[in-house]
This record gives C-alpha cells, structure tokens and sequence, in this order.
C-alpha cells in the first residue's frame, strides 16, 4: 500500500515523515528531478533543503506557477511589524522540475489561494503595495499581510499597514 501510494503521488519517504509536526500529513507529493521531493500537507509545502527537507508555510508562499513540468515558488519572509501587520518581502523563486508531478501542482495552487481570505492593492509614491489577510496553517484567526514593491518608502507602508491592521481588529 506504502509503495501504490508513493507511486500515485502521496505519502512520503520516511526522512520527510520523521520531520512532520504532530499530526501533520501528506496529501501529495511528486518527485523532483535530480532527487528528493516536494510533498504538500495542510500546514505547508516542503521542499528538499541540503540533506533534507523544509517546510514553508501556506502563508508565506507569495506566488506558485506550474509551466513546463517545472514548480516555481516564490517564498515570502517576515521582515518586520506594524501593529498586528506583518511586513512582507520576497526572496528569489525556486524551481523544483518534477518528473511525475500528478495532482501536486493543483494541489499547491489550492491551497495558496485557499490561504487568502482578501487582498487589495495600494498605489503608492514609488510604487504600490499588497495588502492580504491571510490564514496561517495551524492557528486561528487570520493575520494581515504587506507586501511593498521594492523602492517604496517602509515607513509609508508600516504606518498605513499599522492603521489597516487596526481597523480589521475592530
């Protein structure tokens, strides 16, 4: 049953079932080429990370494409507060080719976008912001997330982000 289940596309190797949380489970994976895999859970999507494997967070994955057999995921990084905002930027994408990616790719698209409760975005000076609220995996609640686009001024978002997060707690 173990070995089907890996064939189709769920389960996990046993050095990615060791590094789950308590109750936490697989609900697919697809190998990578070259070795290792990615899996998506409820809490995350791990990926291969030197010797093993990591997770991200549904809410700190800020963009995810599927083209060319090849998974492309955008991870963002908590770089500050304001208020009960977290401010947001993005690293460089990762490319995962999958060489049997089955239902992954939906799967991880689901998941993104079943993350997002609204969005809305600013027009700054210099650019422009994201504005999300957002589920993070494993709590309650939601948490209000910014995203400035490089070259806006931090103290402009940080100030409008604390604002935004204040009137969503009322």
């Amino acid at each position: 049953m173990r070995l089907l289940r890996r064939l189709l596309g769920g389960g996990a190797p046993e050095e990615l079932a060791g590094a789950l949380a308590a109750g936490e489970h697989v609900v697919g994976s697809a190998p990578v080429d070259g070795g290792g895999l990615v899996a998506v859970t409820p809490l995350g999507l791990w990926v291969p990370a030197g010797e093993g494997f990591r997770r991200i967070g549904w809410h700190l994955v800020s963009k995810a494409v599927w083209r060319d057999a090849v998974l492309e995921v955008t991870e963002a990084e908590e770089v500050g507060s304001a208020g009960e905002a977290v401010l947001l930027a993005d690293t460089a994408p990762v490319r995962f080719r999958l060489s049997r990616p089955g239902a992954l790719p939906k799967q991880v698209q689901q998941r993104v976008d079943g993350s997002i409760r609204s969005r809305h975005r600013e027009e700054l000076p210099g650019g422009g912001a994201w504005f999300v609220v957002r589920k993070v995996p494993g709590q309650d609640g939601a948490v209000l997330q910014v995203r400035a686009d490089p070259g806006v001024d931090t103290d402009l978002v940080a100030g409008i982000a604390a604002d935004a997060a204040a009137k969503l707690a009322t």
